[in-house]
């Protein structure tokens, strides 16, 4: 079955600061719904031939907040600056490193509920627990050391398409400004959504009981990214001249009000400009033979046959829905049912992208494989799962890979899905250099 993306043309605008194309898509509803039709389709009957689609689908984008120049450049300057948090130790990309795929290079271990037993996990450092006046408090399971997030950082970069974000999908398309309790966005406000709990979150971001009023005062008086080095040149441009944050707000929204859904509206309008489609396997299924290697090829044909694309979905490769494979007992991490208390979800966790998985450091929503090699291992000792019967022709996840198999596999997602943007940080992937990156340490 053919499975062709329609697609809206694309317009091609100019950065002025650095002469760089910027692909800003659109599309309609209706749209989308056609693109996604085959695939669905597909995925309904249980068929397995070969994808032959190649470009990615265009990024849905709510009608309450389209992107612009101005607020692209508004949202990667807030996305990249420490000053965000409570404690300026941390920025909204500290966890989503384009060289590691957009997830978190660093690591740290969430206890459970027992340190030292079956309940322990890896995720992604937070900041120190801090009281309402700011100072560092002895948190119960960190002391006055950084808090650790129960689930690693997944990447940003597939979220772009997804309606439903986090491992667990609590991040939906309706966005409540939480200011004033109006409606901001009515669908497809994921991304919004997602920066605001992130902004909010004590273990992540923010001291106790942070108010976003408070958020908006502190931006009004700093220095945009005044800890950061090596600033890229569309950023550099845009802060000539000693622009502040006031500024930066009135050029992309038309006042210098700073508030929590325009700071929202920002760091998703600049996250949808973040499309990776310029790895080797999108060349190869425009009819470039030469693309990838011999080992890549195999593996994307093996990928086919053994079903991985029954959840792993190309061009996107995730069909952004949730699943138990059996990483963790539910009773550890309860994942979709949290969301919507149905019993039936107890342990699901949402199907990651593949794409420039090969970067990533840590995989699984527990962190717990630290290699894509170790991970695909996984699927070869046959992850039990009650959720299997769930997965249009994935049988029961016993794939019986032989050793080429698995090591095929390995170089179609290391070398066939990574985008060398990414990989090499290059625009638009390019970013400044935290201060918590830098031989001095943390501001």
């Amino acid at each position: 079955m053919r499975s062709a993306q329609i697609l809206a043309a694309p317009c091609t605008w100019l950065y002025p600061a650095t002469n760089l194309p910027y692909p800003y898509y659109s599309v309609t509803s209706k749209t989308r719904i056609r693109a996604a039709l085959p695939t669905l389709l597909c995925l309904l009957s249980g068929c397995s031939q070969p994808f032959e689609g190649g470009n990615l689908p265009a990024v849905p984008m709510p009608t309450e907040n389209p992107t612009t120049e101005a607020s692209r450049i508004l949202g990667k300057i807030l996305f990249w600056d420490e000053q965000l948090s409570s404690d300026d130790t941390i920025a909204c990309g500290t966890c989503h490193i384009p060289a590691t795929g957009g997830a978190d290079p660093r690591v740290g271990k969430h206890p459970g509920t027992n340190a030292g037993s079956i309940d322990d996990v890896r995720g992604s450092p937070g900041i120190v627990s801090l009281g309402e006046d700011g100072l560092p408090r002895k948190h119960p399971l960190f002391g006055f050391e950084r808090q650790v997030t129960p689930r690693v950082s997944p990447s940003n970069f597939g979220s772009l398409w997804a309606p439903l974000l986090f491992w667990d999908g609590r991040a939906g398309g309706r966005l409540v400004d939480p200011e004033s309790g109006q409606v901001a966005i009515g669908t497809g406000g994921a991304l919004e959504n997602q920066a605001l709990e992130a902004l909010s979150s004590e273990a992540e971001m923010a001291k106790a009981g942070r108010t976003w009023r408070e958020l908006a005062t502190k931006l009004e008086t700093i220095r945009p990214l005044a800890l950061a080095t090596d600033l890229p040149a569309d950023v550099a441009a845009a802060i000539d001249g000693d622009k502040d944050y006031p500024a930066l707000f009135e050029a992309a929204f038309g006042d210098p009000g700073i508030t929590a859904v325009r700071i929202a509206f920002a760091l998703a309008g600049y996250q949808r400009t973040l499309v990776a489609d310029m790895a080797p396997w999108d060349s190869y299924q425009a009819g470039d033979e030469t693309a990838m290697s011999p080992a890549a090829i195999a593996g994307w044909q093996d990928f086919q046959a053994l079903h991985c694309a029954s959840c792993h979905v190309p061009p996107l490769f995730t069909n952004n829905e949730f699943f138990h494979i059996g990483i963790r007992r539910a009773e550890f991490d309860l994942g979709r049912k949290t969301v919507t208390g149905e019993d039936g979800d107890a342990g699901d966790f949402k199907v990651p992208s593949l794409r420039n998985a090969g970067l990533r450091q840590r995989f699984m929503h527990t962190g717990e494989f630290r290699s894509l090699a170790a991970t695909i291992q996984a699927y070869f000792d046959s992850i039990p799962s009650p959720e299997r019967d769930k997965i249009p022709g994935f049988g029961d996840y016993k794939f019986n890979f032989t050793g080429a198999n698995r090591a095929n596999l390995a170089a179609f997602i290391e070398e066939g899905l990574t985008d060398p943007r990414v990989r090499d940080e290059a625009f638009p992937f390019d970013r400044p250099k935290l201060a918590s990156e830098r031989a001095d340490g943390l501001q």
